[in-house]
């Protein structure tokens, strides 16, 4: 099976770390793991300058010129990498692709390997694309009849052309304090919170480097509840947890406090919500799921306001950290599916998918 992580997105260093402990888990009695790395500029390094720790070392292996091979003849299905001396290896049977973010987790990396034929962990096109772009999400959670908070959004192109006009907009249907957003990317890369005109622009500057698409959110003082979601036609979902800050330094959880390690945020696994409150997000958790027609996994997070306690879904993550830090395996541990398990399940369910979709037709003959 291969596993693809890298990518060319502002949470390339987030896969590495995912892959990592993704390989890891995986049994080699049962597995021949492939690794194959997708370097930041979107070039794609075979297995030949693997390390230690069966993860690449990515600036070698640009040294030695490595590379791999898509291949789509249908003569010929699969992936095979190529090395110094030519093609190696049989077509994989999956593929795992621990992508995060642009390029890897928004239907781009899915797309391909429904070309070539290729069965993968995780949702389909468009569950992936839709679940990248927060505004597709959120219109898609609306029509499912989900409860959102208030929020607006605009191309890089408007704010450039008028700032003056799009910043008296978010102050007339937002006010402030307010959360600015890449519509495309995840693990808060590129999110600010803005209280003030000023503190807006700089926001909206930085989310404009990561993407042409800006969501602006209204802030709420809100607990940060998430879900794992596990399955195909008939998702499960696990116990919550809850990101809980520890210090107030930590303003919001932004991708410092996520993966740095401060100290000032902790992730409690379950989150301390009654029975009803468990129930519901999980049940929403499921909802949301099927709203992007989702499979394989997600993560869900929604709010919870504390000051009348109301549960707003927030987002959905398609292809959520596997990290060490990272919730969704946190979740499912708690829940009873240990690590190594949890990956194998994946697996099982990609092989599922494929298998289903493959009874489709594609011939009127």
């Amino acid at each position: 099976m291969g596993v693809i992580f890298g990518g060319r997105s502002g949470e390339h260093e987030v896969s590495l770390h995912s892959a990592r402990s993704i390989i890891a888990a995986l049994d080699p009695r049962m597995y021949e793991v492939v690794p194959i790395v997708i370097t930041k500029h979107g070039r794609w390094l075979a297995p030949a300058q693997q390390t230690g720790n069966g993860v690449f070392d990515t600036e070698r292996a640009i040294e030695n010129g490595a590379g791999v091979a898509i291949i789509g003849d249908p003569s010929r299905p699969g992936i095979a990498s190529l090395e110094a001396g030519g093609e190696t290896g049989a077509p994989l049977d999956v593929v795992f692709p621990v992508l995060h973010g642009t390029y890897g987790e928004d239907g781009t990396i899915q797309g391909l390997l429904e070309m070539a034929d290729v069965p993968y962990v995780g949702c389909g096109v468009l569950a992936s694309a839709s679940g990248m772009d927060k505004i597709a999400m959120k219109s898609l959670f609306r029509d499912a009849g989900l409860p959102l908070c208030r929020y607006t959004w605009f191309l890089r192109g408007d704010w450039e052309k008028d700032k003056a006009k799009l910043t008296r907009r978010i102050a007339r249907e937002l006010g402030f304090p307010v959360f600015v957003k890449p519509a495309n990317l995840g693990s808060s890369v590129g999110i600010s919170r803005a209280g003030t005109i000023a503190e807006l622009d700089t926001a909206i500057t930085l989310a404009a480097r990561y993407d042409r698409k800006i969501i602006v959110e209204e802030g709420l003082d809100v607990r940060e509840i998430e879900c794992a979601v596990l399955g195909n036609d008939y998702p499960e979902a696990s116990l919550p947890g809850e990101y809980v800050v520890l210090h107030e330094q930590a303003r919001f959880l932004d991708y410092t406090e996520k993966y740095a390690g401060t100290g000032h945020v902790d992730f409690v696994v379950p989150a301390k919500l009654s029975k009803a409150m468990q129930k519901s997000v999980q049940k929403m958790a499921i909802e949301a799921f099927r709203a992007v027609d989702g499979a394989g996994l997600a993560r869900v997070d929604f709010f919870v306001r504390r000051d009348t306690g109301e549960l707003m879904i927030n987002e959905l993550n398609t292809m959520p950290g596997f990290t060490k830090t990272s919730g969704y395996p946190k979740m499912w541990a708690a829940s009873g599916l240990p690590f190594p398990q949890l990956v194998d399940r994946l697996i099982e369910l990609a092989l599922e998918r494929h298998g289903d979709k493959s009874r489709n037709e594609t011939s009127l003959h």
